[in-house]
């Protein structure tokens, strides 16, 4: 299930950067957020269908990885967000291995429980979900992404 198509320019610079950083040396541990680790996710565009490469919030647990649409606790979601929905198919980048998962929309339980794992994993998420129900309301959603299943019923290899 590899995603294949036209990637969408980067329009930040400063991911942009980021991105070519771990083009350069093939790995996601060559750059950090707050001395804290990325993953990059690679999603189709809701409406245009391009590609975009996301980097995003270490938050990994026993295999299956969690996407945060925290925005930095803006009312609005970011745009990957309607991409993920919209695409579930993803690809994930984690150090030097890329694998292939399928995301979903943590439902209340699912968010209870991961939660604190993203908290742990990247501490400001807990002054962004603060930030956002003050001015909006918005809980902010978490996508868990799963291992896809190759056709023989295997799954990929983890990082």
């Amino acid at each position: 299930m590899p995603l294949h198509g036209e990637y969408a320019p980067t329009l930040t610079n400063w991911v942009a950067r980021q991105l070519a950083t771990i083009d350069e040396t093939g790995d996601t541990r060559s750059v950090d957020i707050m001395e804290r680790r990325v993953v990059v996710f690679t999603v189709r565009g809701a409406r245009s269908g391009l590609l975009r490469r996301v980097p995003l919030m270490r938050v990994e647990h026993e295999g299956v990885y969690a996407a945060v649409a925290s925005k930095g606790g803006d009312p609005r979601h970011p745009q990957w967000f309607y991409s993920m929905a919209a695409h579930p198919e993803v690809e994930i980048h984690d150090g030097t291995s890329h694998a292939d998962y399928v995301a979903h929309l943590a439902d209340e339980q699912e968010r209870a429980q991961w939660w604190p794992r993203c908290v742990e994993a990247f501490p400001p998420y807990a002054e962004y979900q603060e930030k956002a129900d003050a001015t909006t309301g918005r809980q902010i959603p978490v996508f868990l992404c799963v291992p896809a299943q190759h056709p023989h019923g295997s799954t990929p290899e983890q990082p």
